[in-house]
This record gives C-alpha cells, structure tokens and sequence, in this order.
C-alpha cells in the first residue's frame, strides 16, 4: 500500500526533546516501511525516518532558533503540496487534526485523520459538523466521549518500538519520577506531595512552555526548594530509558482529560510501574494491579508507593510488549486504512 503521513510540523519526527504527536509518527512510519509499505512522510526535514522523506520545512518550528515564523503559513504550504501529489498515494493519514478539511472535501474516502488532542473544546463540536465525510481514529475510547457522533473509524492505541527501550529489572536509582510538561493539568505539585509524604525522592524530566512560564514560576518552583525534589529539564530519548528504568514508580497524577499519555507505555517499556490518577484515557492504558495502580486520591496515591515497589517488573514490560509496540500499532492501522478505501470504493495498489 502506497501511504502518506501528513505530520505537525513543530517538533523533529521523532521529537529531539519532549513531544508527543511527533513521536507516534515517527514510529508509525517505521514500523509500516518494516511491514513492507511504501510511506511517504511529510514533515519537518530534520526528521529522522525509513520512509521517504518530504521536507516540508527546513526544520521543527519549536527549536528553529528564526525569532519570527508563522506555524499557519507552514502548515497550510504543505497542505498544498500534499493536495498535489495526492494521487501518488491509496491513503492520506494526516495527523494535524482538522486543518486539511477544506482542501480534501473531494476525496474524504482516501483519508484517515487521527486526532491527537483534547476534544471538550467549545468550537470543536461544530467545525467536526461540518466535515462528518472525513474517518477519524481516535487514541482512546475516551477521547471520542466529547463527540460521539463524529465519524469514528476506529480506536488506535500509541505504539512504541520495544528496542528502543532498556528493560530495568530493578529500580537502581530508587527515586519516584515525573516526566513529561509542567502545567496545571499535569499536576507536578501533586507529585512533589505524593514523593515528600512516601520519603522517597523524585526527580523531574519536564518541559515548560511559554504559556506555563508564570505557572512554573509562581507554584511550581517554589516547591522545588524543599528536600527531595531534582529538577532536570527537557531529557531526550536517549535518556529516557535511564530515567524511567531507575525509577521505583513513574507518577501521573494528571487532572485533565488525558486522550493516551504516551508516557505510561514509555515507562512500562522499561518496567517501571505507574501511578495514575482515574482521568481520561488512564484505565485504558493501564492494566489496574499488573502494570500500576489507578488512584483517586492523595492518600490512595502515597500508599501506591510502597505496592508497586514489589511488582513483577518483568510482567510490566511484557504487557507493554503484547498491548503498544509500534508493530501492534501499525497493524491495527492497516486495518483501518482498508476498511476506509473499501467502503470508499478505492482501487488500491499493492506493494505488500
């Protein structure tokens, strides 16, 4: 099959620090190119990738150091280029949520726009209303609750290649981790709480974004000045495995609607169990008692502490191995792709 991934042109494909979206695609790509597909990637052209590679900007607009640049206007020109060399490829799967709409009204048949993000947006509802030909994947049951009307092709759970990740049969560095964003839904301030009553230390590997910047400021880092608490930064992928693996537990005591949390499968990669709050996608993800435990309060939270610690660790990166390698993942999106062109009446090219 003949396929075109259509990415977020913010970060590199995969990420060279923190990112989500990007990440997924990249290895999407990879494992639909092993998998004997021809996939063309459009993205930004640092993007490191098996797939032919369309760059569609000379790099990732987060760390392009250009102090003005227009994210709509580098979006919108590789739309354009996508638009036409559309007959190139069976299938479209886009993954910039709506934008590509009014230019593939024709064709909506040939494409597959998995949605990344939040859906309890005010405006969403609507603009969705107004393009319902389009097959959407969601990333967890939960994330459609918003729309449940829409025009659902399927679920897809995130996928990860299991290489890239070093089994930690223990937790060498005996620390609680925290990886990720700092930002109110995030809850780091839950997790200094959860790590200071547990006596355990914790470490966090977090990003903090402009619009987080006064947040960060105002209550998060005055809580770092306590014992116990080691603030990182940003960590790349590399270093993840060093992170995760060292860990007793990863904290997730998110207060949002989290539509995956890409973050828990990183860590069950590495065996490393996680605590999670009982907010959007969590209970899909983790497997309650096997791969970590799901809390609903701070106490429920401290007490986790000590139960994980005595996981079969081993368990923790099998269910990672059968539930979210990229393998799975790309699998399950082949699936869709044909269920979308069959129903769509699409000839398809084979080429695997």
């Amino acid at each position: 099959m003949k396929i075109a991934q259509i990415s977020p042109l913010y970060e590199a494909v995969p990420p060279k620090l923190y990112g989500g979206t990007e990440r997924v695609v990249a290895h999407l790509c990879d494992a639909l190119v092993q998998a004997g597909h021809d996939v063309t990637l459009f993205a930004a052209g640092d993007a490191q990738t098996r797939a032919t590679l369309a760059p569609m900007r000379d790099q990732a607009i987060r760390l392009d150091p250009a102090p003005l640049k227009s994210d709509l206007a580098a979006h919108l020109a590789m739309l354009d280029e996508v638009r036409q060399r559309a007959d190139e490829f069976d299938i479209l799967h886009f993954h910039i949520d709506l934008l590509h709409f009014p230019f593939f009204q024709d064709m909506p048949w040939r494409t597959l726009t998995t949605l990344h993000g939040r859906l309890d947006l005010k405006d969403l509802p609507q603009a969705y209303a107004c393009w319902p030909q389009f097959p959407l994947a969601s990333i967890s049951d939960h994330q459609r609750r918003p729309l449940p009307s829409a025009n659902w092709a399927g679920t897809v759970y995130h996928g990860m290649p299991p290489e890239q990740y070093e089994f930690s049969p223990t937790p060498r560095g005996g620390y609680l981790a925290f990886l990720g964003r700092i930002s109110p839904e995030k809850r780091v301030d839950r997790a200094i709480e959860i790590a200071r009553r547990a006596g355990l230390p914790l470490k966090i590997a977090a990003k903090v974004d402009t619009v987080d910047r006064a947040y960060f400021h105002d209550e998060i880092e005055p809580l770092l000045d306590g014992p116990g608490v080691e603030y990182i930064g940003e960590i790349s992928d590399a270093q993840k495995s060093g992170f995760l693996g060292g860990a007793v537990a990863l904290l997730f005591p998110i207060d949002w609607p989290e539509p995956f949390g890409l973050v828990m499968i990183e860590a069950m990669a590495c065996g490393t169990p996680v605590i999670a709050w009982n907010c959007g996608s969590v209970p899909e993800v983790l497997d309650h008692g096997i791969s970590g435990l799901i809390v609903e309060d701070m106490d429920s939270a401290v007490q986790a502490v000590h139960s994980v610690a005595r996981y079969d660790r081993g368990r923790i990166r099998s269910r990672f191995e059968q539930r979210f390698s990229s393998t799975a993942m790309a699998r399950r999106y082949v699936e869709l792709y044909w269920r979308v062109l069959e129903q769509g009446g699409t000839r398809i090219r084979l080429t695997a």
